[in-house]
């Protein structure tokens, strides 16, 4: 009795709460304020008109050209096919491949040998007796296989050669004249010492001798290495 008294109890007031919310909502008149909102949200959303395609328009206009060439007639042009020329950038062997680029095939002096060319060559250049700045150079793989550099002693360079990259000639004991690049800032010859290192069959060990007898040219002598020299008037 108890329960269904205080369940009848509580229906009644949410009845009254009910009401009295409705009232307010009738006061404020928000019921119709809601319809009207939906009202104009739906009409607001309309389909999208259909865009109107793109028009292009195309003219010609004339190209403003220079007063020298404008009387004269346009130029034509048209395709011409060259043939490509390819340059080989090393000397290549018969074998099909660089010989000396072929590092497996490298054949290193020994000490004994390498020291007996320099002791060659030390004589060798006592025996001249020149006044002309001279220097002694013992070859190794990098001045006559691969890279082909020929560094030379910086002293030597900075007292006698010229300060900025020049021409270089070699001349061999046959007279024969071999151009090469001097390049100043590495103290060192570039182009052309690899022709002349290959002309003379340079290999590693052999010594030799620059004698400078021009500002920019070397008397060469060389000294092979497990043989004599290649000095005529010292033979």
């Amino acid at each position: 009795m108890v329960a269904a008294a205080a369940s009848s109890s509580y229906e009644e007031s949410r009845r009254k709460r009910m009401e009295e919310n409705k009232k307010r909502m009738e006061a404020l008149n928000l019921h119709k304020l809601s319809q009207s909102l939906n009202k104009s949200s739906s009409s607001s959303i309309s389909k999208p008109s259909p865009s109107k395609p793109r028009t292009i328009h195309k003219e010609l206009v004339v190209v403003r050209r220079s007063g020298r060439v404008a009387n004269l007639p346009a130029p034509i042009y048209k395709e011409v096919l060259v043939d490509r020329v390819i340059i080989p950038r090393n000397r290549i062997s018969r074998g099909g491949y660089d010989k000396y680029r072929d590092y497996s095939k490298r054949v290193y002096a020994s000490d004994e040998a390498r020291e007996e060319a320099l002791e060659k060559a030390e004589k060798l250049q006592s025996d001249l007796d020149s006044d002309h700045p001279i220097f002694i150079k013992s070859m190794l793989q990098s001045h006559v296989t691969g890279g082909f550099w020929l560094g030379l002693p910086v002293h030597f360079c900075k007292k006698h050669l010229p300060k900025r990259d020049e021409a270089m000639t070699l001349i061999d004991e046959d007279g024969e004249e071999y151009p090469t690049t001097y390049l100043a800032h590495k103290t060192g010859l570039s182009a052309g010492w690899r022709g002349f290192a290959i002309a003379h069959n340079l290999v590693d060990g052999d010594a030799l001798i620059f004698e400078l007898v021009k500002r920019t040219a070397f008397k060469v002598y060389i000294i092979r290495v497990n043989g004599p020299s290649e000095g005529k008037q010292f033979e």
